[in-house]
Formats: structure tokens, sequence, C-alpha cells
């Protein structure tokens, strides 16, 4: 910032240099021409400011016409058509074809050569127009134009290569926020699987005491029988809490056993709404609105029914979980491209809580939840499956105001 006010500081000083130097040469005694220069100095160096309280659209046309209104003033007290200070018409030239497209410039440079001509009406009262009057004239107004439209070209140039710049750097911006998304998606998918086998070797080894304990559990219970009552109940609470156990080895299973898909193509919210009608089922309870938003001509998609079915069951589970039973759930579907891929996205956003900030990466990993009685597996289970159908799955949340999960699924 200090660089670029030194710099708006060296123009000011240059300004009034010329415009000095202006003023000092003859007429010198004409107090009207320092007062018009002194304007056109401070024009120039405030002009911002002065415009300040006009619409952002009319200051161009208000900036270019006040410079030659300055400009007629000017040679109109320095020997009016005869001025040697007609070349100050360059300003509002020049201006306006910063300020404005190719016609613009026309127009304006247009404007400016007719207030230096208007000159002659008075003129001709007194004077006959030689040919080499006229032609001094008109070489005069042509350079104005080939200023003009020398400056635009540049400028239209300049703001080309500028347009140019801008998208290049907003490409590479999306293509990096793209590359970063897809190193996290794979940084995910390397992680499931190292733990997918970790979760089999576990369940595998953990499941087979589990088969003795229940065995012995049984055995007792039918060899006691009713001789000792206390010793059969705490045999029951064994065996029940070995099924628990064995039906929480089974999701481990679940998560790290390969997926075998079916795909077919399948009208995706047909999926959504049995999912939906399971769900409500479940919580019949719950005041939950859904609100389906399904656009028209969706392509169909190559899934594995159930497994697909499962991720929007699970999903749609969480947002009823997350509302406590009163709340809204929008659910939309949109063809979409997604890295040069079609397919078909699907958003279940909630209006509960939302996601703690920071843990958007890690609700997706294995054992990792924020319910009391969760195991940490469905967001899991439903990234693997999404990954494993060369899709992606997403959150995005404001702590407070729910949460959107976002599922992609090609359809080629």
């Amino acid at each position: 910032m200090a660089d670029e006010r030194r710099n708006f500081a060296w123009m000011d000083l240059l300004w009034l240099a010329f415009l000095g130097g202006l003023a000092v040469l003859q007429p010198i005694r004409e107090p009207h021409k320092q007062l018009v220069l002194l304007g056109i100095g401070l024009f120039q160096i405030f002009e911002t400011r002065i415009l300040k309280p006009i619409e952002p659209s009319r200051r161009g046309p208000y900036s270019v016409l006040i410079k030659i209104l300055l400009a007629t003033l000017l040679v109109a007290h320095t020997g009016d058509i005869e001025s040697s200070y007609y070349p100050i018409y360059y300003l509002p030239v020049v201006s306006a074809a910063m300020l404005f497209g190719v016609w613009g410039t026309l127009l304006w440079t247009a404007l400016a050569s007719a207030a230096y001509c208007s000159f002659l009406i008075p003129a001709l009262k007194e004077f006959q127009l030689t040919a080499g009057g006229s032609t001094e004239l008109v070489i005069r107004n042509l350079f104005f134009f080939l200023a003009a439209i020398v400056v635009n070209r540049f400028v239209t140039e300049n703001r080309r290569q500028a347009w140019r710049y801008q998208n290049l750097a907003e490409t590479l911006a999306e293509t990096n926020r793209r590359l970063e998304q897809a190193q996290a998606d794979a940084r995910r998918s390397e992680r499931l699987a190292a733990l997918g086998q970790l979760s089999a070797g576990l369940a595998h080894e953990i499941r087979n005491p589990l088969a003795v304990i229940k065995g012995s559990a049984e055995t007792l219970t039918r060899t006691l029988g009713a001789s000792n009552a206390l010793a059969a109940e705490l045999a029951g609470y064994i065996s029940s809490e070995v099924n628990k156990l064995n039906a929480l080895v089974s999701r481990f299973l679940d998560f790290a056993r390969p997926l075998d898909l079916d795909l077919r193509s399948q009208e995706l919210p047909a999926l959504i709404d049995e999912a939906l009608k399971s769900v409500r089922d479940r919580f019949p309870g719950d005041r939950v609105e859904v609100e389906r938003e399904y656009a028209p001509d969706l392509p169909k998609a190559p899934v594995d029914a159930a497994l697909c079915e499962q991720v929007f069951t699970n999903l749609t589970q969480n947002a009823y979980e997350a509302m406590a039973g009163d709340g809204k759930l929008r659910i939309k579907v949109a063809a979409a491209n997604a890295n040069g891929r079609r397919g078909v996205e699907i958003d279940f956003q909630d209006t509960g809580p939302g996601v703690t900030e920071g843990l958007g990466e890690q609700i997706f990993n294995p054992f990792f939840t924020t319910k009391k009685d969760g195991v940490g597996l469905g967001l899991s289970i439903v990234s693997k499956i999404v990954d494993q159908h060369h899709g992606w799955i997403r959150v995005s949340s404001e702590p407070g105001k729910g949460a959107c999960f976002r599922v992609f699924l090609p359809v080629e």
C-alpha cells in the first residue's frame, strides 16, 4: 500500500509540473488561464473523490464531459480557434478511450472535436477561412480521432489480456481446489482400505472366542436348568451380550468385506423414496417435514440398488437423528458434471445443529462418532459404497444451521 501511495504522489507531482509549465507560458497576464489550469489539475488529481457521490455507471460520462468543458474554457481564454493550447482536448479524448468501447470513444471524441470547432463560428464573422486554415483544422481533428483509436485499442487489448489472466487464475484456483479434494478423497479411501483390513482381522479373531463363550453359557443353562436360578440368569446375560458383540463384529465384517456390485441402470429417485419410507416407518412419531426436489429427465445411473438404498437410508436416518424428531429434510436431485464426468448429485440437507467445524473430514473415518451409542461405521460404509461406485460424498455445514451431505454418482 505504501508503494501505491508513493506512485500516486509522483503522478500528482508530474501533473502539477506540466500544468505549472503551461501556466508560466504566454499569455501570462490572463488570470482565467491560470484558474482553468488549476481546475484541470485539481479535477485530474481528485477526480475519484469529486465524482464519488455520482452513481458509478455515470461517473465515466461525467468525467469526460467535465474535461471537455475545462478544455473549452482554457482554449477560450488563450486565443479561441487560434489557441496553441488546443492539444488540451487530448485529455478528454484519451480519458474517453480508456473508459469506453470503440463507439463510445468515437462519440466522445466527436463531441470534443465539435467543442473545438465551435470556436470557428465567431471567428468566421471577422475572418475568412483559407484553404490552408481548413487543412490545418481538419488535421488537428483527425489527430484527435487517431489518438483516441490508438489509445482505445491499447486499453482494449490490455483489458482482454487482464481478463485472460483472471480466467486463468480462476481456472488454476478451481483446479487446485479439485486436486486438493481428490487428494483428500484418496487419503480417505486409503484409510478406509487399511482400517478395513484391520477390522476384518480383528473381527475374525474376536468371533472365535465369542463362539466359545456363548457355547459355554448355553451349556451352563442346559446343565444347571432350574437347579440354580442365579447361574441360569447370569448365563442368559452372557448369551445376550455375546449376541450384541456378534452383531457388532458382523458390522465390522460388513465394513471390511470387499463389495461385489450388481450394477444396473436405476432410477435414483425411486431408491431415495424407498429409503425415506423405511426411515419414516422407523421413526413414526417424529415431526420431520420432507421436501423433495427432483429435477425432470434425470439420467439413469449404473448402481447396485441395494447398496445405494443403504446409502440413502443411512443419510436420511442421520438427518432424522440430528434433528431430534423435529425439523425439515430437503432432498435435491439434479444432473451434474464433476471433473468432466456426467452424473447425478443428491443433496440431503437437514435443519439440525450441523457438523462441528473441523470435523467435516473425520466423520467419514471408521469408528469416529459423536453419538453416545454409535459405533462410527455408518458414514464409513456409506463412503466406501460411494467410492466403489466411482463417485464421491462430501459434507458442508454451518454450525447451528444444519448440514448438507452431497453424493455424486456417475452415469457412465
